[in-house]
């Protein structure tokens, strides 16, 4: 086969690939070949091919030659965070095109203010199967002229090449997510089960299986094919046992068909350099609800100075030991202490995701591989770290890049560590705001909480682990704020309002007086409410409401019951069935139930049947591939798949005394013969352990067929509890996890409240009660609505009890009925919001 020039795509200067500044390339994680540094505008084809993939964020395509050469071109550095901005694609994937051929365009201009760098990687991305044995040198280059010459080495490679000495075998990924952080975790796992040295391969770029964070970064998708390939005694049994758990699904399978064909771009409107707007208002997105007053105080961190060149290999080994052990040890200790206290979860995740990291074999031997080489333990860490964090980075995928923060702060905590260095502490008073680029997990477990009242990103995102420790601790927090924000001084005075998603910046004094009244609003209004909070629940005019607590363990239990809850609405089992291989038996689920009901001091305790599937995912429980998990097996659906899994739990619960105690809530129910069906569990499970006492079985309304059938339902349900969150996804149809979507998902949509109100008025035709048990229930503006509708339970965040007990009590149900008549004929959320807001100002002088 004859040799392939490919000719220049870009005018520019030619750059080694070992001077792109980002270790993905510089280092040939992706391929060999060399970059250029641009000063036209255009990209073009550089030989005959076919597009392979042009990236959904526009800044790179890949090629086929018609040799095999695979060639790909991206254009700048960390450009994928623009989405599209400054680009214009003019190729489809699948299409064919000729050298010299325009592929996409680019706003030099623009990507000089905004890219990292401009420098744009030409590689090529299966080298095993050719050889450059010419290339250009530095020096200014022409569109069209020879860029390096490709020979092949022995033939065309296999797509996805396994060496003689190892056995493989090719599986399609189902994963409707791709391999992300916890499917990573579990292959991980599960190699490490195995003498064998076990690889993932795909495209040519290959990862021990062993490191979950280089199983991340080969960015493997739904619909991929790839290679396990493994050597060693067990090699046969590691590559079946991963196969196997890969095909399975892992929870998350979903169908995988054949690539369509990508629609041609359409043009971009381009952003110009990030800057404060004239009204001083940056918007962004909710991490954690709140409203705060502070000043600023900007949080940067400072560089840590490592040098390159070691003090000998064994001194350097020896001190990367030993900065990973005081780094281990001390995340242990601080695990080990939030489990004693019983600590949050967020803490607990957070501490177990850093100890997973620390813990992967790849990033180590990578360090220790450098140090051979002669470097430094603090650059050779630096850098096995880094590669992985450029990799996810550029991978395109939110849910992955949330997961850099993690890896960045576990590379600062060992540097840290190596050097002796601590981290700078920022000045900081009682109300201070804090402002960062990206904050760490570690620096806001580490801030003085009474000293921070909200903190504000400019990157950053709302499931990121920062964004989940923030509102654990409740404090008021947006991300994805924008650059804009770093150019706020210190010291200026801030209005964080996280519910509105805005941070004002120097606010007037007409500003910052309504805030402050706001403010101390809230805060005396919560104080009271505090103080009354064991007092029964009844509305102005004589009528009782239920205020119960929404729970998931045993210490929620605790905080609701210490919080005024007169009861428990909702259980969430699942804490005890997700994040283990195997489902609690019945003994450990009544012990668990035991616990619960007993902290509750004899208050009804609603425990809902085990809602796993849709985003939820078991490991025991392989669910077929489904294309939309959202509407598949999901609920009772999964309860009634695997009778023997509901069987058991019901008998649980039941073993819970006093008897009757607990009641029987089951979710996602479509049809009254699903009720009946757990009923005949129910039934048969009592008849079993001599049960005669009557146990309440309700059902909780989700899915628009339960609202417009509840009339049926009701018939034979001894209650109904409205889960708002499910309710409001599946009639507005929106993913309540798309967090493109999160500010118009509300469930005070006129929508949804008209299927709440047909759900009261058929539990009304036979005399059931109706509860929400869904985040509307924790939601002051919704509660007059719901109550107006004919809610007579409402079940909320131990937090909000307190508040919703004190405003239940201010309420005259006969206006809130009056009110909830006509917000129905309202015709969007804002509109039913305001019109609340109105009738709590006007009846009741409280202001939310």
């Amino acid at each position: 086969m004859s040799n392939l020039v490919l000719s220049a795509p870009l005018k520019g200067w030619i750059a080694p690939l070992d001077e792109t500044p980002d270790a993905v390339f510089a280092e040939r994680m992706l391929g060999d070949g060399l970059a250029i540094d641009p000063t036209g505008s255009m990209l073009h084809a550089p030989c005959d091919a076919v597009i392979m993939t042009v990236h959904r964020a526009r800044h790179a395509v890949t090629l086929r030659a018609s040799n095999g050469a695979e060639i790909l071109m991206h254009l700048g550095l960390e450009t994928v965070a623009l989405e599209g901005a400054g680009f214009e694609v003019q190729v489809r994937e699948g299409q064919s095109v000729k050298a010299g051929d325009p592929l996409i365009a680019f706003d030099l201009d623009f990507l000089a203010q905004n890219a990292r760098s401009l420098i744009t990687p030409i590689v090529i991305t299966n080298p095993d199967a050719f050889e450059i044995v010419r290339r250009e040198q530095d020096r200014a280059i022409e569109v069209g002229d020879a860029l390096m010459e490709l020979s092949p080495v022995g033939g065309l490679a296999a797509p996805a090449a396994v060496a003689a000495h190892e056995t493989g075998r090719q599986v399609v990924v189902p994963l409707v997510h791709g391999i992300h952080a916890r499917p990573a975790a579990r292959i991980a796992e599960t190699a490490r089960r195995f003498a064998a040295e076990v690889a993932l391969v795909a495209v040519n770029r290959r990862a021990s299986a062993k490191s979950p964070v280089g199983v991340m970064s080969l960015a493997i998708r739904h619909g991929d094919t790839i290679t396990i390939a493994a050597s060693g005694l067990d090699a046969d049994f590691a590559i079946a046992a991963i196969a196997e758990l890969i095909e399975g699904g892992m929870g998350e399978g979903g169908p995988v068909a054949a690539p369509a064909a990508a629609a041609p771009a359409e043009p971009v409107v381009e952003a110009g350099p990030a800057k404060l707007p004239k009204d001083g208002v940056l918007k962004g997105v909710l991490a954690a609800p709140g409203l705060a007053i502070g000043k600023a105080v900007r949080l940067s961190s400072s560089e840590i100075i490592v040098r390159e060149a070691g003090d000998g290999v064994a001194s350097e080994q020896a001190a990367l030991t030993q900065a990973l052990a005081r780094v281990r040890g001390r995340l242990e200790t601080a695990a080990a202490r939030e489990n004693a206290q019983g600590g949050d979860k967020a803490r607990k995740a957070i501490l177990g995701a850093h100890l997973a990291f620390l813990e992967d074999p790849e990033l180590a031997a990578k360090a220790r591989a450098l140090i051979d080489q002669g470097k430094s333990a603090g650059f050779a860490w630096r850098k096995a770290v880094g590669g992985y964090v450029d990799a996810l980075r550029g991978l395109g995928d939110r849910r992955l890049a949330e997961r850099v923060d993690d890896l960045v702060d576990l590379e600062r905590q060992v540097l840290r560590a190596l050097t002796g260095e601590e981290e700078s502490a920022a000045t900081m008073a009682a109300g201070s705001i804090l402002l960062a680029d990206e904050l760490l997990p570690s620096q806001l477990m580490g801030v003085d909480p009474s000293l921070v009242v909200g903190f504000c990103t400019a990157q950053g995102g709302p499931t990121s682990h920062v964004a989940i420790l923030a509102a654990a601790m409740g404090i008021p927090a947006l991300v994805a704020v924008g650059s804009a924000v770093m150019t706020v001084a210190d010291g200026t005075a801030l209005i964080l309002d996280a519910d509105g998603g805005h941070l004002r910046v120097a606010p007037d004094a007409p500003a910052l007086e309504a805030a402050q009244t706001q403010l101390a609003q809230r805060q005396e209004r919560k104080a009271r409410a505090k103080a009354s909070a064991h007092q029964i629940c009844v509305t102005k005019d004589g009528k009782r409401i239920e205020v119960f607590g929404n729970v998931g363990s045993l210490n929620d239990a605790l905080a609701a019951s210490a919080n005024g809850a007169e009861g428990s609405g909702l259980l969430r089992t699942e804490f005890l069935f997700l994040d283990r291989a195997t489902p609690p038996d019945e003994d450990e689920q009544a012990r668990q139930y035991q616990a619960i009901a007993s902290a509750l001091d004899g208050k009804p305790l609603i425990v809902r049947t085990l809602d796993v599937g849709g985003d939820k995912a078991a490991p025991y429980l392989p669910i077929p591939a489904e294309e939309n998990p959202a509407l598949g097996l999901r609920g009772v659906r999964v309860s009634l798949w695997r009778p023997h899994l509901l069987k058991t739990q019901i008998r649980a619960i039941l073993r819970v005394r006093p008897v009757g105690q607990c009641r029987i809530m089951v979710p996602m129910i479509a049809s009254l013969d699903e009720l009946r069906a757990v009923r005949a569990v129910l039934d048969e499970a009592k008849r079993e352990m001599g049960v005669s006492e009557r146990i309440e079985l309700g059902v909780m309304i989700e899915t628009p067929a339960a609202a417009v059938t509840a009339d049926l339902i009701a018939a034979e349900a001894d209650f109904l509890s409205i889960g708002t969150n499910d309710l409001t996804q599946y009639v507005l149809a929106m993913d309540r996890g798309n967090p493109e979507l999160a500010a118009r998902i509300d469930a005070l949509h006129p929508a949804v409240l008209r299927m709440i109100a047909q759900a009261c008025a058929g539990a009304a035709k036979h005399h059931r009660w109706v509860g929400v048990c869904g985040g509307a229930a924790s939601d002051l503006v919704a509660v007059p609505i719901l109550l107006g509708l004919g809610v007579t339970e409402l079940s909320a965040t131990a937090a909000a009890v307190p508040e919703v007990k004190a405003l239940v009590r201010r309420l005259d149900l006969d206006a809130c009925r009056i009110l909830a008549t006509q917000v129905l004929d309202l015709t969007s959320p804002d509109a039913v919001r305001e019109a609340a807001k109105s009738f709590l100002a006007q009846s009741s002088n409280t202001r939310v």
